[in-house]
């Protein structure tokens, strides 16, 4: 009786197993239920590094990741940035992928700045974004759109305000944040390469 138990809960065992790998390769978007999104992204226009305007438009449809730094950053902005740099390393000649990289401090990081820093970094800008614009509509978007500082930060005179996170947002192709990580943990970055790999292979 008891080797019948044994032999009755393989076989179920078994069936589950395959029930989920079924699943996996026929149902759409089954992978990623594992990290519901949390936000959307909202409507913005910022210059980037060549003085281009950037807008929600421009990276429809693309999987990217976003963070925010400042130029002249002498703490957890150099770290973040160049663990970043290995983010683009590993995803910079596939398509639809990009990064955005906002200023924290757009009276000083103006246009020009960026695109020295840009430089600086030896990147491919068409890939890697460094956005200025409005502090109130840049810190707007990092608090209610990319869930990567607390709302309750806002203060009510923006001439107080700084913002200055080592938090990154992954955003999916549909515009969705699917999860928000630490720019200064490696097993964060870990995570957030298996996921950027995860929404670069489902198919639109």
């Amino acid at each position: 009786m008891k080797r019948k138990t044994i032999v009755y809960t393989g076989f179920f065992a078994v069936l589950v197993l395959i029930f989920f790998i079924v699943l996996n390769k026929i149902v759409p978007g089954f992978k990623e239920s594992r990290f519901p999104p949390i936000g959307t992204v909202q409507p913005f226009d910022f210059l980037d590094q060549d003085g281009q305007h950037i807008t929600k438009k421009d990276v429809n449809g693309k999987v990217f990741v976003a963070e925010y730094f400042f130029t002249t950053c002498q703490g957890i902005c150099p770290v973040m940035n160049g663990n970043m740099k290995t983010i683009y390393d590993e995803f910079r000649d596939r398509d639809g992928f990009l990064i955005l990289s906002h200023t924290c401090d757009p009276a000083n990081d103006s246009v020009g700045r960026l695109k020295v820093y840009a430089d600086s970094l030896g990147v491919d800008t068409r890939k890697w974004l460094f956005l200025t614009g409005r502090k109130d509509s840049l810190y707007n978007m990092a608090r209610f759109s990319y869930k990567i500082d607390d709302p309750n930060n806002n203060l009510k005179d923006p001439e107080d305000d700084f913002l200055h996170t080592q938090y990154w947002a992954l955003v999916d192709r549909d515009g969705n944040i699917r999860k928000v990580y630490d720019g200064l943990k490696r097993n964060e970055i870990n995570k957030l390469k298996n996921d950027i790999e995860e929404l670069l292979d489902k198919k639109l």
